[in-house]
């Protein structure tokens, strides 16, 4: 069956057709390791994990590449501001190179916690100075870069359909004007830097044909793209924040140096939105009108209870290129539909012993599923249909570990859990609300989510 994805260089959809047949070739910006990624960092994450799942459903090899910035970049896509990394390291007096390890590692953790397929490749900036300087020099050759006092620089100006993935103008551009040091002689605003220059202070540097520096931001992802995956690849992936300058940046260094299409599928996924907002790794914390966990990492996520799949599920309600918003209602809802996804049974598989109905509900999924990663839609099939069969197939895409899960979900609560229920009910009984209220606010506090039904107290543990 073909696989439509929305391609963000055209703005349709389009019928994926690799370069190689029945391979796809796959880059995924990485992360920056001066941190620990935020939620909305691995919703990116957790769509870009959907797609290397449904490529393989439908039988194409993926070479998926993901690359890992430890040299660290400006504050601002535009090469302004402090340097991540070396605000890091002066914030935990430790080296740069320290702090990279330790929240690469720390990703990893996340994203194995979410189900998400490591790539193949997951090259370090650091461990690749070496092809960028060679492809700024390629770029030199060819005549689009000049040096300043603070950088070696991209000429814009020499490439004719710079910014044609945002559809910009060059005149529309951002100014960089707030650079960490003015630099007088640039040439057009909307210019970036290729090699930094002039940085005395700055730990990391490595030595250059243009004197001691180290690389711009954009210059890593091509030169390792370019690497692992050829000079033309199928897909690039990222956030939509990446399309104005990040991927516009690429794509022109790439094709100015290689004289090459750079990338056939460009797909960016939306925002998480919290309170209305964008998450930064600048705001990790969450405020509530009540006294409920503020979450913003994984580990907060965990911590208040939740199992980071209730987060995967959450991620799989909504559309990669629609924003998400996130609320603690909006997780419990998702703990609660997981967990009745895993109270499946095959005994209670209503497709059980129907050939022809099976190939039918499979169908609408995968229709679904490969109509853009159409995986709410799918997702919303798979429970219309309440099969255990249909879900045991497609968790290989959803990634929630279904059959593992879905025999592990009948557990028993804790002697001291049951004490507190029984006290609450005796409590109601008695018309003791104030006591009531502190034991339910007490059985909240321990990671449940508590109700009132016919046979009184209900507890549910918002972990699976």
């Amino acid at each position: 069956m073909p696989v439509s994805l929305y391609n963000t260089m055209s703005r349709k959809k389009e019928v994926f057709e690799p370069l190689v047949p029945s391979t796809a070739r796959l880059y995924c910006c990485g992360p920056t390791v001066y941190n620990y990624a935020h939620i909305g960092n691995l919703r990116t994450y957790v769509f870009e994990d959907i797609l290397h799942r449904v490529l393989e459903f439908n039988g194409f090899k993926v070479m998926h590449v993901m690359n890992i910035t430890d040299v660290g970049h400006m504050t601002s896509d535009a090469d302004d501001g402090d340097d991540k990394m070396q605000t890091a390291a002066l914030r935990e007096n430790k080296s740069p190179w320290e702090i990279a390890k330790f929240y690469e590692d720390a990703f990893f953790l996340d994203t194995s916690r979410l189900n998400i397929i490591k790539p193949q490749v997951t090259p370090r900036a650091t461990e690749h100075v070496v092809e960028m300087i060679e492809l700024i020099q390629r770029l030199e050759a060819n005549g689009y870069t000049y040096v300043t006092t603070e950088g070696v620089y991209f000429d814009t100006s020499r490439n004719d359909d710079y910014g044609k993935l945002a559809r910009l103008q060059l005149e529309n551009q951002r100014t960089g004007r707030n650079e960490v040091v003015a630099d007088e002689t640039k040439r057009n605003p909307s210019d970036f830097v290729l090699w930094f220059l002039n940085k005395p202070t700055h730990i990391m540097k490595w030595e250059s044909p243009w004197g001691p520096g180290y690389p711009g931001w954009h210059i890593e992802c091509s030169a390792m793209s370019i690497k692992y995956l050829g000079e033309t690849f199928d897909i690039h992936c990222g956030g939509v924040d990446h399309i104005p300058v990040h991927h516009t940046n690429e794509i022109a260094q790439s094709e100015c140096a290689t004289h090459a299409p750079f990338v056939k599928y460009w797909m960016h996924g939306e925002f998480l939105l919290m309170n209305g907002g964008k998450l930064s790794k600048s705001k990790l914390t969450q405020q509530t009108n009540d006294q409920r966990p503020k979450i913003s990492t994984l580990q907060t996520m965990i911590d208040a209870g939740y199992d980071p799949l209730s987060y995967r599920y959450l991620c799989l309600q909504a559309h990669y290129r629609s924003e998400l918003n996130f609320s603690l209602e909006a997780l419990d809802a998702s703990t609660a539909g997981l967990r009745k996804v895993y109270s499946l049974r095959p005994e209670t598989d209503p497709l059980a012993g129907d050939a022809e109905a099976y190939q039918t509900a499979r169908r609408r999924v995968l229709d679904a599923m490969n109509d853009d990663l159409g995986v709410p839609q799918a997702v919303g099939i798979l429970n219309s249909y309440g099969s255990y069969s249909l879900w045991a197939e497609f968790d290989a895409v959803v990634g929630i570990d279904f059959v593992k899960r879905a025999k592990t979900t009948d557990v028993e609560l804790p002697a001291e859990v049951l004490e507190l229920i029984a006290k609450r009910n005796e409590a109601r009984k008695t018309r003791q609300w104030a006591a009531s209220d502190a034991l339910r606010d007490q059985l909240i506090g321990m990671g449940y989510e508590v109700g009132d039904g016919a046979q009184g107290t209900t507890v549910k543990s918002r972990s699976l």
